[in-house]
């Protein structure tokens, strides 16, 4: 699936599935991309849930399908994309994110901070390496990298970035790629 080269888009690209004491998360590589160009320094690894990509049923525990998806500012308890607290706590929420769009059946499928082998039990976490099955996803560099993707986005949308949570972000996709 590749990127439209119009607006902002977030590409995940799959890698593969790892395994660790009986946990499964899928490895990708994330590119932001501005109308098409490459955004150099954000750039890295993510970890989302075992496939195969599923949209079909709620609560699946399965990672999303692959394919174009709209971004939203999220609004909830636990993240926000808009008023998160500075602090690198990990018990400090909200913490940073953003929701998926049409996620058809799926709900709350989110790209947020994680920690350890794998935050998440359908969202996307951001890292800077996960070269092995047995690399952790580390807290601050996580968050310092979700912090990283919406300040650039705020600043490529500029006065069109969404004043308030729990709204649609115009011109502004997650593109993912892959089936491993």
């Amino acid at each position: 699936m590749p990127i439209q080269n119009a607006g902002w888009e977030l590409l995940i690209t799959r890698l593969r599935e790892d395994n660790r004491d009986g946990r499964r998360r899928t490895v990708s590589q994330y590119q932001v991309f501005h109308k098409g160009v490459p955004v150099p320094g954000l750039a890295g690894m993510c970890a989302e849930t075992r496939g195969p990509g599923d949209n079909s049923k709620q609560g699946n525990n399965r990672r999303i399908e692959a394919g174009p998806y709209p971004l939203r500012t999220q609004d909830g308890k636990k993240y926000v994309t808009i008023g998160y607290p500075e602090s690198t706590s990990i018990t400090k929420i909200p913490r940073p994110g953003l929701l998926v769009g049409n996620t058809n059946k799926r709900v709350g499928i989110l790209i947020h901070p994680g920690r350890g082998f794998l935050s998440s039990i359908g969202c996307i976490n951001p890292a800077k390496s996960l070269a092995r099955a047995n690399t952790d996803i580390e807290f601050v560099d996580s968050r310092a990298r979700m912090i990283a993707i919406i300040d650039d986005l705020k600043a490529f949308l500029s006065n069109s970035f969404p004043k308030k949570n729990g709204r649609p972000i115009p011109n502004a996709f997650l593109v993912i790629d892959g089936e491993p």
